[in-house]
């Protein structure tokens, strides 16, 4: 068997947005395994640690596969993207190694088509503001991700380097036709926002409970370990539903919840549902127009692996 290499912008090509949604949605109603990431950290003394992380998943039919990756916040200030590493895809037949995909913009597309996913359940049909807060990799597909389960018509960006968040605006504006603007802060940016989108590595809250309306949907998609926060624990506490992907990645990792939940705005006890639940029918699951709803995000091997199944089946046909 010969063995394919996908890099980073053929996995962009052969993942379009409907085809990756349903994708992630068809692997969560089979169903499968994807046992707690291993983590860990590699110290270093110029640089902040960078995480290593390995991640597989399998289900009872098909090919499986395990991600390799590391995560270097300091990468930031090098002008590279943060998360580099490979995603191996095995024959479920056999063991044979199928193909080697980059896992950079496979895991930047499988968390943007998660999201999206959720908004399909939670926001409301009509939403039209998006709002995304962060502009790196992960931030920018979330924009392109979003508009195309909802019929958006205005993407406000807001990120700490005001260059890349205008960049990050004409970026995906060229990309989605939408109208894009940058606003000077998130309180601004959240002003009648139907859908808010956060994909940051931030340690002090952006988004306040105070600022988020009637019927607004919450991504919250950073935040990947107990001690980093993009909202506040009154943004948890608000929230008429919250769902998550995993439940266990959600109570080990999910910093914004972790610390609602020490705040005592919220409990695990609340959530709503998980991503096995969501994708288990095709109606939506907000109860009116002006609930608030959030989907919280920390990945799942399960996303990873029916993007690169995705990948491959479209790379050989």
């Amino acid at each position: 068997m010969e063995l394919t290499i996908v890099d980073d912008e053929q996995v962009t090509a052969l993942t379009p947005w409907p085809a990756l949604i349903d994708a992630i949605r068809d692997a969560f109603r089979r169903g499968g395994v994807s046992p707690a990431r291993h983590q860990h950290s590699i110290p270093g003394k110029a640089r902040e640690d960078i995480n290593l992380l390995l991640m597989p998943a399998w289900n009872r039919d098909g090919d499986f596969g395990t991600k390799l990756a590391t995560v270097a916040p300091s990468n930031a200030a090098l002008g590279q993207p943060s998360l580099h590493g490979v995603y191996v895809l095995f024959a479920g037949a056999t063991g044979i190694p199928r193909a080697i995909l980059d896992a950079g913009a496979l895991t930047a597309r499988r968390t943007a088509a998660a999201s999206a996913l959720a908004s399909r359940y939670l926001s409301r049909p009509d939403s039209k503001t998006l709002l995304v807060i962060g502009t790196g990799r992960v931030a920018r597909q979330l924009i392109a991700a979003h508009c195309s389960v909802r019929p958006i018509d205005e993407v406000r960006i807001w990120g700490r380097n005001a260059a890349h968040a205008e960049d990050a605006a004409d970026e995906a504006s060229r990309e989605t036709g939408v109208r894009c603007v940058c606003v000077p802060d998130v309180e601004a940016g959240t002003s009648g926002a139907d859908i808010i989108s956060s994909a940051t590595p931030s340690e002090d809250p952006l988004l306040l409970g105070g600022w988020v309306g009637p019927g607004t949907h919450v991504d919250l998609v950073g935040a990947y370990k107990p001690t980093m926060c993009e909202a506040d624990a009154e943004v948890i506490g608000r929230a008429d539903q919250v769902f998550i992907d995993t439940m266990e990645g959600a109570i080990e990792e999910a910093g914004d919840l972790i610390q609602a939940v020490q705040a005592g705005t919220f409990s695990f006890d609340e959530v709503a549902g998980d991503m096995f639940r969501m994708s288990s029918g095709d109606a939506s699951l907000r109860n009116d127009s002006n609930e608030v709803t959030l989907f919280k995000s920390v990945g799942s091997a399960l996303q990873d692996l029916a993007a690169a199944q995705l990948c491959v089946e479209q790379f050989q046909a």
